[in-house]
């Protein structure tokens, strides 16, 4: 049996699970972006393919090998595999839903943490010597703790409620917005109450976003939500860049119409050097936190992601169901 693994060998080998089916397989690594007919010239045929979440796998890979039973994403996205042609063969497509929903919430935390506390202007501040009339102007100006604040939930998936029970340690009230709103049984249990999207970014301190890019939710931030909310609200997005109108926000950020925005995701990915957000200067810069789309990218994310992209193979050899079919 052959795995055809498309991304990078270096992390492919870091996190091998010890289970027998390892030992039973041929893995054959190629780069993320290798053209179809360099795979197809380098693997020959493969039983099972595990892609990188961004990695297309076209129905012209699927046609070359006839042995193919199992596509699967390396992470929870899959819209880059031709699922249509996947089913059209018999071929199953699982991905790894849920796996990085406790890393992304700490990430959302820890966004929402370090617009809080001015961790961007703060550090310029003690490099450059400044540190003592930063701590006194804000000793003045105030500094929000995050279990006073209401933060609004945009989407209810798994992320979205790993991040509620974060939140919930550091005595936040936390709303929600949910194209499908929860039962009452369900808010109950997971300590939140459902709000109109409207309303929410009305009146909520932080606003953290946790939908996925579909042509509604395409820059469902735009200037008009924006302006809705709080002048001193803070924008949280570990979701991704495309939800939110990025000249919108650079503009609400300089205009001073919001308090701050912490992102993990922009777009477009890989982030321009000239980008709106990046070219920000001054007080707006200091209001916004960056990281590099890392929130889903943890230790712990990969282990979890391979222990099941490899008991999902060795339940296709044994003609059992995987998990996780889409």
């Amino acid at each position: 049996m052959k795995l055809l693994v498309i991304g990078d060998e270096k992390r492919f080998n870091k996190y091998l699970p010890d289970l027998p089916i390892v030992g039973q397989v041929e893995a054959v690594v190629v780069g993320r972006g290798t053209s179809d007919d360099d795979i197809i010239a380098q693997v020959g045929d493969a039983d099972f393919i595990a892609a990188d979440a961004v990695s297309p796998v076209s129905a012209r890979v699927m046609d070359a090998f006839p042995s193919l039973k199992l596509i699967h994403s390396e992470g929870v996205a899959y819209n880059a595999i031709d699922v249509a042609a996947a089913r059209e063969r018999g071929v199953v497509v699982c991905n790894n839903a849920g796996v990085n929903a406790g890393a992304v919430a700490e990430q959302a935390v820890l966004l929402m943490l370090g617009c809080l506390r001015h961790v961007v202007e703060g550090d310029v501040a003690v490099r450059s010597g400044q540190q003592i009339q930063m701590k006194e102007r804000l000793m003045v100006a105030g500094i929000r703790e995050l279990g006073d604040c209401s933060v609004g939930l945009v989407g209810l998936g798994a992320i979205a409620r790993e991040t509620a029970k974060r939140l919930h340690a550091f005595g936040c009230d936390v709303a929600y917005w949910n194209h499908r709103r929860r039962t009452p049984e369900q808010e109950e249990e997971l300590g939140v109450r459902y709000l109109p999207l409207d309303e929410l970014a009305r009146t909520c301190d932080i606003v953290s976003i946790h939908v996925p890019v579909t042509p509604e939710t395409e820059n469902l931030v735009d200037a008009a939500f924006l302006a809705s909310m709080k002048s001193d609200a803070i924008l949280i997005n570990t979701a991704r860049g495309e939800i939110v109108d990025q000249a919108a926000l650079a503009e609400a950020l300089e205009a001073g119409a919001i308090g701050a925005a912490g992102l993990d995701t922009l777009s477009p990915e890989p982030v321009p050097a000239d980008h709106p957000l990046a070219l920000l200067e001054g007080d707006a810069a200091n209001r916004l936190v960056l990281s590099p789309h890392i929130g889903g990218v943890t230790e712990g994310m990969f282990r979890r992601a391979w222990t099941t992209i490899w008991n999902n193979i060795a339940a296709v050899s044994a003609g059992d169901e995987p998990i996780n079919i889409v």
